[in-house]
């Protein structure tokens, strides 16, 4: 199998930018010429335009500009806008990451074009296919040529879907490489709650603490029930401890067409607009514990080893469970309070960073993509 020359690497959604920008700096010092291509999945220019700059990633070489639709009519016009960027390309391999809709788009473009697909987090399984991330991970999996983990376990995963394990490389977690060269830049909380307003509660966050909240799954915001319930445990854990909450767009337009805000009112929830990534890891490594519905915080907690409560049924990231310190507490309202009494009464989550969760991964990765003996035919 020939040497890879030319790799295209695609981002759409902001996690994917994490991922890239270790990644995309690994592939300047190989010998592999990289493109990096942003399908524009995310199309908030401000927000992305802040964690380019932020992660030190360069400016993507083609944006696509695709924007916001259904799952299906995102897919389908990446799918087009890719296809014409082959069309003008040489490159002999395409890198994903993740498993947004652009990873499944540029990875099924790729393979019908006989170009080497390259699939970063490989392996990682809910084995909840109502998760449209879910399907596109499996499916981006059966097509790549070569498939990067961050956790042994994904292995065993793949296995039972038929991949050839000879295909799949135990490199680790791009997204610590990205949290680890990011951290002593991280923006203090305090200077995130000044920006928004929040002068006058710093001494109480600074005295009691504070609880990092994000939200934005569609299974939680989406569904008024399950919106009113968090919100509302929300509220009644508030008066125990401050909140801290970077309240997503999607997020906020579900509570305001839900008449749900009066749940927010409480003086001792501090609703930020989106933030940056060191807005975001500044406030996360201080917190006394974060909860979440995101799967990249559940990986980041775990490798700063702050208590992480997921608000969700099931994790396809098992290791920040099983060696980590994040614990999966479903939606009810009742398990959320709960659960974060516990931690109220000092009941912390014991845990221990992964193997190979060292900040060396995207270099693992280029080392490996640098020997043509790691393609194996199809």
């Amino acid at each position: 199998m020939n040497a890879l020359r030319h790799l295209l690497c695609v981002v759409g959604a902001r996690p994917n930018f994490i991922k890239i920008a270790p990644i995309m700096a690994a592939l300047r010092e190989s010998s592999i010429r990289a493109e990096l291509i942003h399908t524009g999945q995310h199309y908030d220019v401000a927000m992305n335009d802040t964690f380019f700059q932020q992660l030190e990633i360069p400016a993507p070489d083609v944006s696509l500009g695709v924007g916001s639709g259904s799952h299906a009519q995102q897919t389908a016009e990446v799918m087009k806008g890719f296809d014409a960027v082959l069309d003008r390309s040489a490159a002999d391999g395409v890198l994903v990451v993740g498993d947004v809709n652009s990873t499944i788009a540029c990875a099924l473009v790729a393979a019908k074009r006989d170009v080497r697909v390259i699939h970063v987090e490989a392996g990682l399984r809910s084995g909840d296919r109502r998760m449209p991330e879910e399907v596109n991970r499996v499916l981006t999996d059966q097509i790549s040529d070569l498939l990067f983990t961050t956790e042994r376990s994904a292995l065993d995963n793949l296995r039972r879907e038929g991949i050839d394990e000879r295909r799949v490389h135990f490199v680790g977690n791009v997204m610590i490489d990205t949290l680890f060269r990011c951290r002593k830049r991280a923006v203090p909380p305090r200077e995130s709650l000044g920006k928004a307003g929040y002068e006058g509660a710093l001494e109480r966050i600074e005295k009691e603490g504070y609880v990092l909240l994000t939200l934005h799954r569609p299974s939680n915001v989406d569904d008024p029930e399950t919106l009113r319930g968090l919100l509302s445990a929300i509220g009644e854990l508030s008066e125990r401890i401050p909140f801290v909450f970077p309240v997503h767009p999607r997020t906020r337009s579900r509570i305001e067409a839900l008449g749900l805000g009066a749940l927010l009112a409480s003086s001792r929830i501090f609703a930020l607009p989106p933030l940056g990534y060191l807005e975001t890891l500044g406030l996360m490594q201080q917190a006394r514990w974060v909860m979440t519905d995101s799967g990249g915080l559940q990986e980041e907690t775990t490798a700063l080893q702050v208590p992480c409560l997921t608000l969700r049924e099931h994790t396809e990231r098992p290791i920040t469970v099983t060696e980590g310190s994040n614990r999966i507490v479903g939606v009810a309202p009742a398990a959320v309070v709960r659960a974060a009494t516990d931690l109220l009464e000092a009941k912390a989550f014991p845990g221990r960073v992964p193997e190979l969760w060292d900040g060396q991964s995207a270099k693992r990765i280029v080392a490996v993509l640098e020997n043509p003996q790691s393609f194996l035919p199809f």
